[in-house]
């Protein structure tokens, strides 16, 4: 046997202070009942309580709990055969960290909102492989192409400037994911890179990087981010204070959006550039473009699943609670009260 959500056996441990919790109540009512006679008078008046019944509702009590925590872990045994066929392409998410992506003119800035927005688009994908590339002065891979979307969400809230290279080299990102997809030994046709930065910093690299990536088939959408004039960069400071980046002669540098050569890598390859301005991020345009394309067979096979058996302890569970109800707290001298508390 085994559990599928074994967290819930620490509930088990509370069990004792549950125990501890009756016994209390016990002595509150004892105490209560002191104020209307004394000690040794008790047992003459209230002659049809039993302390036997009291004792077994308590441990029916206790048992119901147990069951219950038992049935919240989900105990699992004997397992099934099931057919499991995936379908998708093999995306490799290529982001910008590069220093300008700190910039303010997207809120919060450049970066959080594109995080967020590559977080939202995960959550709409069934059956893609995806990878993460993270950029700036050099390339990084971060995930490779995977089914598992919770560890690029993961490796996705780490993605903050400062600890590669300075720069924005698309040329590197593209080659990156080049490498990704040559890895996974699957046809070009189903794999899609998706591009997203600023666009500062380029040169030709970045062009030749393309022209390659459409000879192998990979299609790339680029994703502009910032807006087309020009912004300063926020810098962060220990005491609170706002400053801004500066080059070496003091002067506050500014940064803005380059559409023209995002444009011509998304044309080389027959993919589609896109403007991220700060009303609409347009990462949910690209999906709906790249849903029409043709899928593969990411998996076919068997897999073996355990059984649920949870109903078991639950069912358990509500019999100890519906016994535990039936009995009355009094003996035959008084007519029967059914409740926890009579």
């Amino acid at each position: 046997m085994r559990f599928a959500e074994i967290q819930f056996l620490w509930g088990l441990f509370t069990l004792p202070l549950f125990a501890m919790l009756f016994v209390y109540a016990g002595y509150r009512r004892k105490k209560l009942a002191a104020r209307f006679a004394s000690l040794p008078m008790l047992p003459k008046i209230a002659t049809s309580l039993s302390p036997w019944r009291r004792r077994t509702k308590m441990c029916l009590l206790l048992l119901a709990i147990a069951f219950l925590f038992v049935a919240l872990a989900r105990p699992q045994w004997g397992r099934k055969m099931e057919h499991i066929e995936r379908r998708g392409l093999d995306l490799v998410l290529a982001q910008d960290i590069s220093l300008s992506m700190l910039a303010e003119d997207i809120k919060p800035n450049r970066l959080v909102r594109s995080r967020h927005e590559i977080s939202a688009f995960l959550e709409t994908l069934t059956g893609d492989r995806v990878g993460l590339v993270a950029f700036s002065g050099e390339a990084q891979t971060m995930v490779p192409l995977t089914l598992d979307y919770g560890t690029v969400q993961m490796m996705l809230k780490e993605l903050s400037p400062g600890w590669l290279m300075p720069g924005t080299d698309l040329s590197a990102a593209i080659n990156k994911g080049l490498q990704i997809f040559k890895r996974s030994k699957v046809p070009s046709q189903y794999s899609v890179m998706i591009l997203m930065t600023d666009g500062e910093e380029q040169d030709a690299k970045a062009i030749e990087a393309a022209k390659v990536a459409a000879e192998q088939g990979v299609r790339i959408y680029t994703v502009g981010i910032g807006s087309r004039e020009g912004v300063p960069i926020p810098m962060p400071s220990e005491n609170g204070e706002v400053t801004y980046h500066k080059d070496r002669f003091g002067n506050i540098v500014t940064t803005r959006l380059e559409e023209s050569t995002l444009q011509e890598i998304a044309s080389i390859t027959g993919g589609r550039y896109y403007y991220a301005n700060p009303g609409e991020f347009q990462l949910q345009k690209v999906l709906s473009e790249i849903a029409t394309l043709e899928k593969k067979d990411n998996s076919s096979n068997q897999l073996e699943n355990y059984q649920d058996h949870y109903q078991v302890f639950l069912a358990i569970a509500m019999i100890l609670l519906l016994a535990e109800a039936m009995i009355s707290e009094r003996g035959r001298l008084h007519k029967k009260e059914n409740g926890r508390f009579s």
